[in-house]
């Protein structure tokens, strides 16, 4: 079998949101949204089977023609690694992403039985987006829990840390046990008007939500500050989390052997160089390690 087109196709008319957006982590600077869209990969076999995946901004999509989907890791070593010279790391993760849909049709498999089988129940969360009010944010988690979730994660990026950790403590209060609460702190996500925390606030912080019962929290500081993250991770007992803008697999190293993630999130189609065969790798080498994995 061997890939023969590449297709982008693009949403014709933008989605019309059902009221502005604006993200936590673009906060407090950032513009609403009111509409998005969405392209993705389809990519075509001499077989007639097509995949698809995310659109993922790969500057030449043609470049999979003549690949054959089951080589899949080649594929993945030349273009996506990072280690290598070329176009390694050039953001092909939906194509990538395309070829395993393929092998999972051309075999009738669901992908996660490619990959070795999987469970039969995971554990889900619900996951807020937006910075609001304190009433607003307990509604949104009795929400959640009148839907049937047990857990939420609620996000952190307002300019005072403070007003972060008592919106955190109000929901904690009001919920007690009935919810498990996990918290984002987006420190990799900058904006004009917001400062990143600095180790001093984080620990501070991350010591506060510790002491309310959070289960993790994530990105309490830049992915690139290691030895801080370390610290965090070894004053608490909650997990520390964080990891998906990683450019490739390899940038997972001394966050590992620092232990300065319990939980590392990889992302595999944010940047463009992970897919499904990045993360089956660095989901078993942070095994190895006795770190946990939880796909971003």
């Amino acid at each position: 079998m061997k890939v023969t087109k590449v297709e982008v196709i693009r949403s014709k008319e933008p989605i019309q949101l059902p009221e502005p957006w604006l993200a936590s982590w673009n906060s407090p600077d950032g513009t609403p949204i009111t509409s998005m869209g969405f392209s993705f990969y389809k990519v075509h076999t001499d077989e007639g089977i097509v995949g698809i995946g995310p659109d993922t901004g790969f500057y030449n999509p043609s470049i999979l023609i003549g690949f054959d989907p089951f080589m899949v890791g080649d594929f993945w070593s030349k273009y996506m690694s990072g280690r290598r010279a070329g176009h390694s790391g050039y953001g092909a993760s939906g194509l990538e992403i395309a070829l395993w849909d393929i092998m999972g049709k051309a075999t009738n498999q669901p992908i996660y039985k490619l990959l070795g089988g999987g469970k039969d129940k995971i554990f889900v969360y619900a996951a807020t987006s937006r910075l609001l009010t304190i009433d607003q944010h307990i509604k949104q988690v009795q929400d959640a829990m009148d839907e049937g979730f047990k857990a939420i994660k609620l996000r952190l990026h307002r300019p005072n840390p403070w007003d972060d950790v008592a919106v955190v403590e109000a929901v904690c209060e009001t919920f007690g046990d009935k919810m498990m609460i996990l918290v984002d702190a987006n420190q990799n996500n900058p904006s004009n008007e917001y400062q990143f925390w600095s180790r001093q606030t984080a620990l501070r912080v991350a010591k506060k939500l510790d002491e309310l019962g959070v289960y993790y929290l994530e990105e309490p500081l830049r992915l690139n500050d290691i030895d801080g993250l370390a610290e965090i991770a070894n004053s608490v007992d909650m997990f520390i989390a964080g990891g998906e803008h990683a450019p490739t697999i390899y940038d997972y190293k001394e966050h590992i052997l620092k232990r300065a993630y319990d939980i590392i999130q990889p992302d595999a189609v944010m940047g463009g160089n992970t897919g499904i065969t990045g993360l089956k790798r660095i989901a078993n080498i942070a095994d190895y390690f006795g770190v946990q994995v939880v796909p971003h």
